[in-house]
């Protein structure tokens, strides 16, 4: 994959993500690309997506992931949508994630 799916930001870094609901378990399934070629980090949470079940469970599966509070991990955009993005407030969240990315396995 030629991108990762982070953009800088003033106060930190956003992630874009697609996930699959009623997935039948909380994973991430690595890294793809949408047909114009934008990179996304690809979820499964086996909860519903219906009053925020299904967000909530991808904030508790980033935290987890990426060693940080669920506080940490705020749903910027797509709260109704497969695509999200994620965005993470401070410094050196970029640098902390881009060396995450790099070892998730192909």
């Amino acid at each position: 994959m030629a991108s990762l799916p982070l953009r800088k930001l003033a106060d930190g870094v956003a992630v874009t993500v697609r996930v699959t609901p009623k997935g039948g378990a909380d994973r991430i399934d690595g890294l793809g690309a949408d047909a114009e070629g934008r990179s996304f980090l690809k979820l499964r949470v086996k909860d519903v997506p219906e009053k925020g079940k299904a967000n909530a469970a991808v904030i508790k599966l980033l935290a987890k992931a990426w060693k940080l509070p669920p506080s940490a991990v705020e749903i910027a955009s797509g709260d109704t949508g497969r695509v999200k993005t994620v965005v993470l407030r401070g410094e050196g969240h970029y640098e902390r994630l881009e060396a995450w990315f790099g070892a998730l396995p192909e």
